[in-house]
């Protein structure tokens, strides 16, 4: 009985560590919620990689939970703490709100429901996030040459927009089944990006990551487009099945993205 009450505890400990810890940035009036897993073994003498990666709008909300249904297993999994060891942070975007500039708009044809601000502006959830960074990098020793975004849906819309917002910030994204206003091209074009979508995605139509691909190529931009055929909005399942992503994103860093193929 000993023994398995030992094993028990030694799993249980095992498991706690390898958990997103829970965090909140207040700010004003403003609380972010958020969950930070740093990398296994970890050394606050070292510097690490940052990856942060925004959630989509179905789980929105404060409970400081909900952002971690999709992708979180991805960064908690064996693979990718053994070879990727990087500083990895959901935060959580509030209810009734969004984290892209985008005005939505119901009962109108799919390819006219999102509309995205030409010029770039307030934004407060992205400021939250940006002021996020901010606290990261001065709590934590965060790689400057290697901090990467991702985000899905709602969350990929936020990541299109959060580059454009810090085009020499990150050195590489990639978002999935969102979507942007090409005309950001300009100023996303020196961050390589990795761009999926299903080609029957009902909710955020593919043409939406089509339009910003074919702008990046126009601008020379080290950008990669994957179309899942049959397969509708819920195509980050197939992205973070993706053999090659994390090989792809932690091979780059700032100093060689602009070289990146």
């Amino acid at each position: 009985m000993k023994k398995i009450l030992l094993l028990v505890l030694i799993g249980t400990a095992t498991i706690f560590s390898q958990e997103f810890k829970e965090e909140l940035l207040v700010h004003q009036n403003d609380t972010l919620p958020y969950r930070i897993l740093l990398p296994k073994n970890y050394n606050s003498q070292k510097s690490y990689p940052l990856l942060i990666f925004l959630h989509g709008a179905g789980e929105r909300g404060n409970d400081n939970k909900s952002q971690l249904v999709h992708g979180s297993f991805l960064f908690k999994s064996k693979d990718f703490r053994e070879n990727y060891p990087a500083i990895v942070v959901f935060p959580q975007c509030p209810l009734k709100s969004y984290w892209a500039s985008v005005k939505r708009k119901t009962e109108v044809p799919l390819n006219k429901k999102y509309v995205f601000r030409k010029i770039l502006g307030k934004n407060r959830q992205l400021e939250m996030v940006e002021l996020l960074m901010e606290t990261l990098e001065k709590n934590y020793m965060i790689n400057p040459n290697r901090r990467y975004i991702g985000g899905l849906s709602m969350g990929g819309m936020g990541t299109f927009e959060l580059v454009a917002r810090n085009p020499d910030y990150f050195a590489a994204a990639f978002p999935i089944c969102g979507g942007g206003n090409p005309v950001w091209s300009n100023l996303i074009k020196t961050t390589p990006l990795w761009i999926f979508h299903g080609e029957d995605d009902d909710v955020v139509l593919d043409n939406f990551s089509r339009k910003m691909y074919e702008a990046l190529s126009k601008e020379k931009a080290s950008v990669r487009l994957t179309i899942y055929p049959e397969v509708k909005h819920s195509s980050w399942d197939n992205a973070f099945a993706e053999a090659d992503l994390m090989h792809w994103l932690f091979s780059i860093n700032v100093e060689n993205s602009l070289n990146y193929k």
